[in-house]
């Protein structure tokens, strides 16, 4: 004899919207694109999310470094050389006068030949805000002289400190990172052209065309990375301008940094050429070219991205190291490397430490890069939970 079950009833008025909305919900999350679930879930890593959110507010500099700068580029303060960073302060004496400095005085420390700077704490210089200061050429479109930030008028303003020739660290970073991330940027476009060019007619074709192409990168990635790159900027002529320059260290770092990504593309065709749809295209009469561009790349662009966003640092550093070793960019243009330059000896490191914060701001775009990829790795996965 099976036991009675009791029978409940719910007296809630019965909403016949909210079976609506459930369902609305639930096509929108099986009529997503793959695009949309990648964002759905690149939302839900938040270190990536932070990161993302640097690296564009890094790139959007780019284009008002010369407003955010606190100085010109090329700006000389001879009576502040290797100045110290100014702390910033809210209060004195009790009284709050908001962002300030305090003026340095210095004297000459014959025992050890060199100069030491003090604060004046009776000289409180209150930063001043969309102000008028060194004149600029912005882009080479016209001459304007508004600052987002400048020192008190008759003072001085060195967040960062100053180098050998009294010129502002925190104005020279602010351009130096303009270079550097265009470097990057214009050098990962390079690569991604030949790799997914070289890369897709090896594994498309197969064949003689495959051999070949693996062969050229098998002796690509058997050269020592480093000393490549050295010798091919120190090919460079020393009569280039600093444009050229640049722009053929950008190339170099292009051509040597493609085989990575080739051999990837190589690897999702082979199999994804085998395909119903890639026969189907084929039977149709459709080109290789657009197979490959509307097809079979489509397929694995998520893959991309997140290569992409991984081989940007690779470039960067690669920039820096030769800029560093003085077979890179050279002055006058800046970039992370060329500040290095100053810190080569041991005498910078230890009277002059300031001089060494270049280094921060290129691990931290090297984070950044580094988890926004494994963030758009894992969004990319298509068997991740949402």
């Amino acid at each position: 004899m099976s036991d009675k079950l009791d029978h409940y009833v719910s007296r809630e008025p019965f909403d016949p919207t909210a079976i609506e909305t459930l369902t609305s919900e639930q096509e929108q999350f099986y009529m997503a694109s793959q695009w949309r679930m990648m964002w759905w879930r690149l939302k839900r890593h938040r270190v990536a999310v932070i990161a993302g959110i640097v690296l564009i507010l890094s790139y959007c500099s780019i284009a008002v470094t010369e407003f955010l700068a606190p100085y010109e580029l090329h700006s000389r303060h001879t009576d502040y050389i290797y100045a110290p960073p100014q702390g910033v302060h809210l209060f004195h004496e009790g009284r709050f006068v908001g962002p300030f400095v305090y003026g340095l005085k210095y004297r000459l420390d014959m025992k050890n030949l060199k100069r030491v700077y003090t604060p004046d704490t009776r000289d409180p210089q209150v930063i001043r805000y969309f102000c008028e200061g060194d004149e600029y050429d912005f882009w080479g479109l016209f001459r304007a002289r508004t600052h987002l930030v400048c020192a008190a008028r008759g003072g001085t303003l060195f967040l960062l400190g100053t180098d050998r020739l009294g010129r502002d660290m925190a104005s020279r970073l602010l351009y130096a990172g303009r270079i550097s991330l265009t470097v990057g940027l214009v050098g990962i476009a390079i690569s991604f052209i030949l790799g997914i060019t070289i890369g897709g007619a090896a594994g498309y074709f197969g064949g003689w065309v495959d051999n070949v192409v693996q062969r050229v990168i098998e002796i690509l990635r058997s050269l020592p990375e480093l000393p490549l790159w050295m010798a091919l900027s120190a090919a460079l002529p020393v009569t280039w301008s600093p444009i050229l320059v640049f722009l053929g260290i950008t190339v170099i770092l292009g051509f040597l940094d493609w085989p990575g990504l080739a051999r990837a593309v190589r690897s999702k065709l082979l199999a994804l050429r085998e395909e119903d749809y890639c026969t189907a295209a084929k039977l149709m009469g459709a080109r290789p070219g657009r197979i490959i561009g509307r097809h079979l790349l489509p397929n694995f662009m998520s893959h991309l991205i997140a290569s992409a966003t991984l081989s940007i640092p690779s470039m960067i550093l690669g920039e820096t190291a030769l800029s560093f070793l003085g077979l890179g960019l050279r002055p006058p243009i800046t970039s992370f490397g060329v500040l290095l330059t100053e810190a080569q000896n041991i005498e910078a490191v230890a009277l002059y430490p300031w001089l060494l914060l270049p280094m921060l701001p290129v691990v931290i775009l090297v984070l950044g890069f580094n988890f926004l990829g494994d963030g758009l790795r894992d969004a990319a996965d298509p068997y991740a939970n949402l």
